[in-house]
């Protein structure tokens, strides 16, 4: 069993999992929640601060009942070593966790979506503008003296973002600097948590 999949699939769903009716926990799969609910909230959030800290803190209570979720599975009467079947058996716990509305979980999920604000480093990269790409979000598109193209994503304000508001002909033909921070969304349309490059500055040269 993928313990870090299941780290994810929890997390993503305490943000985008609706509570569906679902047949009634078996006595296994109550005591699992149970036991995992309790564990959660005895942590100290005020310990937690990062996202590989939230996800450790997971793991480390998640572990202490594998026995606990092997039962389980032979309760639901798969395999664990079906990695399918695993999901399944992290999806219905992590949506008992949500109908109980267990705070621990509900806590530790925010800080395991959430971005280290303080903790993500901020890099630099240049190039040549070349375009603005809508994917949902706008995109500042750049490339490198190789032309090899780079992506950024433009997610919130930046000093100076809103010249671009009405559209970016004073940068066609440009070189530019862009400081970006390397953050992990949920992307839905694609089913799972990927980094992308967010502007956090960006300067003609």
């Amino acid at each position: 069993m993928n313990m870090k999949k299941l780290i994810l699939f929890f997390c993503a769903l305490a943000f985008t999992a609706t509570v569906t009716a679902q047949t009634k926990p078996g006595p296994v799969e109550k005591k699992m929640m149970d036991s995992l609910c309790i564990a959660l909230s005895k942590l100290d959030m005020a310990k937690i601060s990062t996202k590989e800290e939230a996800k450790a803190a997971f793991l480390d209570c998640f572990t202490r009942y594998t026995g606990l979720f092997m039962d389980f599975a032979k309760e639901r009467n798969v395999s664990i070593d079906d990695e399918q079947a695993g999901e399944v058996l992290g999806k219905d716990l992590a949506k008992d966790l949500l109908e109980e509305k267990c705070d621990g979980f509900l806590k530790l999920s925010m800080k395991m979506a959430g971005k280290d604000n303080e903790e993500d480093e901020v890099s630099a990269a240049t190039g040549a503008f070349k375009r603005i790409d809508n994917k949902g979000f706008n995109y500042f598109i750049i490339a490198a003296e190789d032309n090899k193209e780079q992506s950024f994503i433009w997610l919130r304000q930046f000093p100076g973002s809103e010249n671009y508001m009405q559209g970016v002909t004073k940068l066609a033909g440009k070189k530019i600097k862009i400081k970006y921070r390397e953050i992990e969304v949920y992307l839905p349309a694609a089913q799972g948590y990927y980094k992308v490059k967010e502007v956090v500055a960006l300067e003609v040269l």
